[in-house]
């Protein structure tokens, strides 16, 4: 008897591994999975402007990548004592104005860097619902806690989302094998139908785009979500965000889609690595921290011998300190 409907997801075209770079784009959960790569010593970075829930904020981050023209005061707002850019997350807010550009532009420099360098893109749509400014009908990638009326609220098309991301296809993104996928956090400040329509949008473009261009894959985070896992005990107490539970699972269907069997095969050993640098010593000098230093720094070896192209020398020397 069947009590659920698996997905079973392949192995595909798309490719990470500890010898390509890759760069992660969009809502929170493309930080979900941009952490889990970090910690198991994959080179990536993501979101140099913070995160972004809409396909066009995303998109004009990576013209402004490509273009590399350093942000001025005169992109800036000022309002509730705090200078910020609407295309930036409220993490870069500060202060002043000249704090908050040194903070964008610092994000700005290392983005562009990275998206230069980067083999694959995974992108995360999160919303099709925008803000623009009333005073310009720019669309903001945060509306910063400002009044209603600063803004318009619209939808945008899946066509709109094709055009747009075609052209980056063809321009800063071209040559890069590019992941698409649609956020399985529910924006239910939009309302339940609302919601419903926005992924549709986005799940619409999304398979346009794979379907038109060879190096553009979809994986089914979204699906995964609300037709494998498909219970609100894969829910947060807030009922919008996946559980870590959901989390955990989608990141090893993620694996088994992107991930070569012998990249997968290390996943464990890494992962123990990062629990042992995360796990705190009581009692330095005593044996059972002996035993800890020793044991990890032999699956540091192993790891290096693995994987002689990445960097452990943190690891290495945190452990011969203990």
């Amino acid at each position: 008897m069947k009590f659920r409907t698996e997905i079973v997801v392949n192995r595909s075209g798309f490719t990470i591994d500890h010898a390509r770079r890759g760069f992660l784009a969009g809502s929170c959960f493309s930080e979900h999975i941009a952490d889990r790569l970090r910690a198991a010593k994959f080179p990536v970075e993501s979101n140099p402007s913070g995160i972004l829930f809409n396909p066009a904020s995303i998109a004009r981050m990576f013209r402004r990548l490509n273009e590399g023209r350093p942000y001025t005061e005169s992109e800036l707002t000022h309002a509730g004592g705090l200078w910020f850019s609407y295309d930036h997350h409220g993490a870069f807010s500060r202060a002043s104005a000249e704090e908050t550009l040194v903070a964008v532009n610092a994000a700005l420099r290392e983005g562009v860097a990275a998206l230069a360098g980067a083999d694959y893109v995974v992108v995360t749509f999160g919303t099709a619902w925008v803000y623009r400014l009333t005073a310009d009908g720019r669309t903001v990638a945060n509306c910063h806690k400002q009044p209603s009326a600063c803004f318009r609220r619209e939808r945008l098309s899946a066509g709109e989302i094709e055009a747009e991301y075609g052209a980056l296809l063809e321009g800063p993104l071209k040559g890069k094998q590019v992941l698409l996928t649609v956020s399985p956090v529910r924006h239910v400040k939009d309302g339940l139908e609302e919601n419903s329509l926005s992924k549709a949008v986005l799940r619409t473009a999304a398979a346009a785009l794979a379907e038109d261009f060879r190096d553009v894959y979809y994986f089914p985070s979204f699906e995964i979500m609300n037709d494998d896992l498909r219970d609100y005990r894969f829910y947060e107490e807030d009922m919008v965000h996946p559980s870590a539970q959901a989390v955990d699972y989608i990141w090893d269907k993620f694996a088994e889609f992107a991930m070569d069997p012998d990249t997968r095969a290390l996943l464990p050993r890494l992962d123990k690595l990062d629990a042992a640098m995360r796990h705190r010593v009581m009692h330095a000098g005593s044996a059972a921290a002996a035993v800890f230093r020793e044991c990890s720094l032999k699956l540091v070896e192993e790891l290096q011998e693995a994987l002689p192209g990445v960097d452990f020398s943190p690891e290495r020397e945190y452990f011969r300190s203990l």
